[in-house]
């Protein structure tokens, strides 16, 4: 029987898993099938922190917003703000009113009191 000599096919699928998992450590980079299962689950990973870091996100500009809103006497709290923001079509959404919060407070303040404002304005005429 003649000698058969194999392709580079599978060398060439080796080489590319290599290339995946040369930044991990020990054997994770050294050992093909261990390489192909910590790809596996590096992307799977991957996958579930994407919606964890939106989840994460949204938290830390809540917790930045209130922070800012209860520390100086602004409102009352985080969620009554935000309800008289949508009452007024103040259509300013969670990141950009932290980005507020943290780097231009008196914009913030200035926003607030005219929610105030606007508050007492439409319970003056109500009670007169």
């Amino acid at each position: 029987m003649t000698r058969v000599k194999r392709g580079y096919i599978a060398r060439r699928r080796r080489t590319k898993i290599r290339l995946f998992g040369s930044s991990f450590r020990g054997a994770h980079s050294r050992l093909t099938r261990t390489i192909a299962q910590q790809k596996i689950r590096a992307l799977v990973s991957a996958h579930r922190d994407r919606g964890r870091q939106k989840r994460d996100f949204r938290r830390l500009w809540i917790t930045r917003i209130n922070a800012v809103i209860r520390e100086n006497g602004v409102y009352y709290n985080y969620s009554k703000f935000l309800h008289d923001l949508r009452k007024r079509r103040l259509l300013l959404n969670r990141k950009i009113l932290a980005q507020i919060a943290i780097l231009n407070r008196n914009c913030l303040f200035m926003i607030s009191n005219e929610i105030i404002k606007k508050k007492d304005w439409k319970k003056s005429p109500e009670t007169v």
